[in-house]
């Protein structure tokens, strides 16, 4: 598959680039939107830009450390990330440090940001993953035509997975399709608070817990079908945070979950006394 968009004399516009262009705009559209409901929009403007720069490092670090003899002749290749070789989880771990400096530096609460900016998140992963298939990278293990037909893959996938004579899984469409589900469904968790509550307080992390296990749980399977994974000795690297992020989020569901029940009998205790000063 041809990586280049256009050229314009020596200079080449890669698909890839393009792309993850457009997963930046539309998930920090998305999050600046959110962030303009709740008042929080100065504040997102000056997160946004050292979020992004955090990003684009991080998962190129990330992608570097654990697949580093690939570049350890030629340093480099390191700076063409046009070529592919960001990995979404060193992303998450560079944003994530920008979101604590900047909450602490504005005196902003972390999770009530990351409720704000996960949805978006998640979306331009959804976007982000189709740089993949332009660069015919990320993918599965060698299938036939007919068993990708068989379940119903677009034919200008079957063709964009036939590569060196063969065709793949095309596991970046599992993850992309994983992670548009995701964002719906955050975006009505999201909906359901807003009518049922009005002291979002109570709810603060339900949707950054939300993306950790929703993403956790995809990503876990997907990366199982892949042939590219990074690895700590035996260790897929990627399933190995998946699970941290899944226990992550399992433990955040519990904390809110027994704060709020916390809340309500000490609300009730206050209503008894009150009652018996009667």
């Amino acid at each position: 598959m041809n990586r280049i968009l256009i050229s314009i004399g020596p200079i080449n516009i890669y698909y890839y680039s393009v792309t993850m262009l457009l997963a930046i705009l539309t998930g920090s559209y998305i999050a600046y939107k959110e962030s303009k409901r709740v008042g929080m929009d100065k504040y997102l403007e000056d997160l946004l830009f050292p979020l992004v720069i955090f990003g684009i490092i991080g998962a190129r670090l990330y992608y570097v450390i654990f697949n580093f003899e690939v570049y350890q002749n030629n340093i480099l290749s390191i700076f063409k990330i046009w070529e592919g070789g960001l990995a979404i989880y060193g992303g998450i771990i560079g944003g994530f440090i920008a979101i604590i400096y900047q909450s602490k530096k504005y005196h902003q609460n972390i999770l009530k940001t990351t409720d704000i900016l996960t949805p978006g998140l998640i979306l331009a992963q959804s976007i982000g993953r189709w740089g993949n298939f332009f660069n015919s990278e990320a993918h599965g293990a060698a299938v036939t035509s007919e068993y990708l037909q068989k379940r119903h893959i677009p034919e200008f996938i079957i063709q964009g997975m036939y590569i060196d004579g063969k065709y793949y899984q095309p596991t970046f469409l599992y993850e992309s399709i994983w992670c548009l589900l995701g964002f719906i469904i955050m975006i009505i968790i999201r909906s359901v608070i807003r009518k049922k509550e009005k002291d979002h307080s109570k709810s603060m992390g339900t949707i950054t817990f939300t993306y950790f296990i929703w993403y956790g749980l995809g990503r876990l399977y997907i990366e199982s079908m892949r042939t590219d994974s990074l690895y700590l000795g035996r260790i897929r690297v990627s399933q190995l945070v998946s699970v941290i992020l899944i226990i992550l989020g399992i433990i955040g569901y519990i904390y809110i979950l027994k704060t709020n029940n916390s809340m309500i009998n000490n609300k009730k205790k206050e209503e008894k006394n009150y009652a018996k000063k009667i």
